[in-house]
Protein backbone atom coordinates (compact mmCIF):
# COMPACT_ATOMS: atom_id res chain seq x y z
CA UNK A 1 0.00 0.00 0.00
CA UNK A 2 1.26 3.46 -0.92
CA UNK A 3 0.49 6.51 1.19
CA UNK A 4 0.62 9.97 -0.38
CA UNK A 5 0.58 13.26 1.52
CA UNK A 6 0.33 16.55 -0.33
CA UNK A 7 1.38 19.92 1.03
CA UNK A 8 2.02 23.45 -0.13
CA UNK A 9 -1.42 24.63 -1.15
CA UNK A 10 -2.43 28.12 -0.09
CA UNK A 11 -4.00 31.37 -1.20
CA UNK A 12 -1.91 33.26 -3.74
CA UNK A 13 -2.45 36.24 -6.01
CA UNK A 14 -2.74 35.88 -9.75
CA UNK A 15 0.69 35.90 -11.37
CA UNK A 16 2.27 34.35 -8.31
CA UNK A 17 3.98 31.02 -7.80
CA UNK A 18 3.59 27.99 -5.55
CA UNK A 19 5.35 24.69 -5.15
CA UNK A 20 3.34 21.68 -4.14
CA UNK A 21 4.96 18.62 -2.61
CA UNK A 22 3.78 15.05 -2.33
CA UNK A 23 5.58 12.68 0.00
CA UNK A 24 5.17 8.98 -0.69
CA UNK A 25 5.69 5.99 1.57
CA UNK A 26 4.97 2.30 1.56
CA UNK A 27 6.80 1.35 -1.62
CA UNK A 28 10.17 2.04 -3.20
CA UNK A 29 9.59 5.45 -4.68
CA UNK A 30 11.58 4.98 -7.86
CA UNK A 31 9.21 2.20 -8.91
CA UNK A 32 6.26 4.63 -9.00
CA UNK A 33 4.90 6.70 -11.84
CA UNK A 34 3.65 9.94 -10.26
CA UNK A 35 1.03 12.46 -11.29
CA UNK A 36 -0.79 15.60 -10.24
CA UNK A 37 -4.51 16.04 -10.80
CA UNK A 38 -6.78 18.89 -9.88
CA UNK A 39 -10.48 19.43 -9.43
CA UNK A 40 -11.84 22.94 -9.51
CA UNK A 41 -15.22 24.03 -8.19
CA UNK A 42 -17.93 22.56 -10.38
CA UNK A 43 -15.38 20.91 -12.65
CA UNK A 44 -14.30 17.36 -13.34
CA UNK A 45 -11.00 16.05 -12.11
CA UNK A 46 -8.20 16.87 -14.57
CA UNK A 47 -4.77 15.32 -15.04
CA UNK A 48 -2.32 18.18 -15.28
CA UNK A 49 1.15 16.65 -15.04
CA UNK A 50 2.84 13.29 -14.70
CA UNK A 51 6.35 11.90 -14.46
CA UNK A 52 7.32 8.32 -15.08
CA UNK A 53 9.78 5.98 -13.49
CA UNK A 54 13.26 6.14 -15.03
CA UNK A 55 13.76 7.59 -17.72
CA UNK A 56 11.46 10.19 -16.12
CA UNK A 57 9.26 10.99 -19.07
CA UNK A 58 6.88 13.89 -18.47
CA UNK A 59 3.34 14.71 -19.51
CA UNK A 60 1.61 18.10 -19.22
CA UNK A 61 -1.93 19.15 -19.94
CA UNK A 62 -2.22 21.98 -22.43
CA UNK A 63 -3.79 24.14 -19.73
CA UNK A 64 -0.56 24.21 -17.70
CA UNK A 65 2.15 23.62 -20.30
CA UNK A 66 4.87 26.25 -20.02
CA UNK A 67 3.72 27.37 -16.56
CA UNK A 68 3.92 24.23 -14.39
CA UNK A 69 6.85 21.86 -13.93
CA UNK A 70 6.72 18.40 -12.39
CA UNK A 71 9.83 16.92 -10.84
CA UNK A 72 10.78 14.15 -8.47
CA UNK A 73 13.42 13.53 -5.82
CA UNK A 74 13.80 9.79 -5.40
CA UNK A 75 16.08 10.22 -2.37
CA UNK A 76 13.28 12.10 -0.59
CA UNK A 77 10.44 9.99 -2.02
CA UNK A 78 8.78 13.22 -3.07
CA UNK A 79 7.25 14.61 -6.23
CA UNK A 80 6.89 18.35 -6.75
CA UNK A 81 4.72 20.61 -8.83
CA UNK A 82 6.19 24.05 -9.44
CA UNK A 83 3.39 26.38 -10.50
CA UNK A 84 4.24 29.76 -12.01
CA UNK A 85 2.13 32.52 -13.53
CA UNK A 86 -0.89 31.31 -11.62
CA UNK A 87 -4.34 32.26 -12.83
CA UNK A 88 -7.69 32.34 -11.02
CA UNK A 89 -8.76 29.36 -13.12
CA UNK A 90 -5.99 27.33 -11.48
CA UNK A 91 -8.01 27.41 -8.27
CA UNK A 92 -8.67 23.79 -7.33
CA UNK A 93 -7.92 20.98 -4.97
CA UNK A 94 -4.69 19.41 -6.18
CA UNK A 95 -4.22 15.69 -5.79
CA UNK A 96 -1.12 13.57 -6.01
CA UNK A 97 -1.45 10.09 -7.53
CA UNK A 98 0.87 7.13 -7.99
CA UNK A 99 0.94 3.85 -9.84
CA UNK A 100 3.73 1.36 -10.45
CA UNK A 101 2.21 -0.07 -13.62
CA UNK A 102 0.24 2.68 -15.36
CA UNK A 103 0.19 2.01 -19.11
CA UNK A 104 0.04 5.62 -20.11
CA UNK A 105 1.09 8.70 -18.14
CA UNK A 106 -1.98 10.49 -19.48
CA UNK A 107 -4.35 7.90 -18.04
CA UNK A 108 -6.54 8.79 -15.08
CA UNK A 109 -6.46 5.26 -13.66
CA UNK A 110 -3.77 5.75 -11.07
CA UNK A 111 -4.01 3.29 -8.20
CA UNK A 112 -3.04 5.42 -5.22
CA UNK A 113 -4.29 8.88 -4.28
CA UNK A 114 -3.57 11.53 -1.70
CA UNK A 115 -6.14 13.58 0.18
CA UNK A 116 -5.50 16.78 -1.74
CA UNK A 117 -4.31 20.29 -1.00
CA UNK A 118 -6.27 23.46 -1.75
CA UNK A 119 -4.83 26.08 -4.07
CA UNK A 120 -6.74 29.34 -4.36
CA UNK A 121 -5.66 32.03 -6.81
CA UNK A 122 -7.17 35.45 -6.26
CA UNK A 123 -7.58 37.97 -9.06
Amino acid sequence: QVQLVESGGELVQAGGSLRLSCAASGRTFNTLNMAWFRQGPGKERELIAAISQNPYLRYYADSVKGRFTISRDNAKSTVYLQMNSLKPEDTAVYYCAADPRIRSLSSDEYEYWGQGTQVTVSS
